[in-house]
């Protein structure tokens, strides 16, 4: 049996993803300028994690829909793009200042 989502609850489902990746793109872009005008790697980590975590949040449905990748394996890719993101985002705050 297939659930079908109505389209108000899709299209605020599709506004929220659009939040994110604009919040997490903001976020890489004022990290990486920090880094180049610093030159302190940890930002540059952070602006890379957030790439990421932004990717990673509306990769899942994607693939779903438009390459017809199971539910389980863009859960993977989701997990595995925002889990990389957090990986950089962790690197940066162990690396110091």
């Amino acid at each position: 049996m297939e659930m079908t989502v109505p389209g108000a609850e899709m299209m605020a489902a599709y506004g929220a993803k659009l939040v994110v990746v604009a919040l997490s793109l903001t976020i890489a872009y004022l990290a990486f300028h920090g880094y180049r005008q610093s030159g302190s790697e940890p930002m540059l980590y952070v602006s890379g994690g957030f790439v990421f975590i932004g990717t990673g949040a509306v990769c899942e449905r994607m693939l779903y829909e438009l390459a017809g990748i199971s539910v389980s394996s863009a859960g993977l890719v989701q997990a595995s793009l925002v889990s990389a993101g957090m990986l950089l985002i962790l690197l940066s705050l162990r690396s110091g200042p």
